[in-house]
């Protein structure tokens, strides 16, 4: 799969169903050296503004990747 195809996914986690973001909106975390990907970085979707204490984001570990659908990809992770 190329890094394109993973443009416009939808990251859900299976454990609770939430959505938590799109992939266009994360950023990739990737080994200078082996160039394989080490985990996501998706920015919090809930609606706060920046003057309040900016945004959080959360790290996923690629391993927690159970599937890569053509829609979604699916994660497996117990709480965030």
């Amino acid at each position: 799969m190329l890094l394109s195809e993973l443009g416009g996914k939808e990251i859900v986690n299976l454990n609770n169903g939430e959505r938590l973001g799109i992939i266009a909106d994360s950023d990739i975390i990737v080994d200078e050296k082996t160039g394989k990907i080490i985990s996501l970085i998706v920015p919090e979707r809930k609606f706060q503004l920046k003057i309040f204490g900016g945004s959080q984001d959360m790290e996923i570990p690629w391993d927690c990747i159970r599937k890569i659908g053509q829609d979604m990809i699916i994660i497996e992770v117990e709480e965030i």
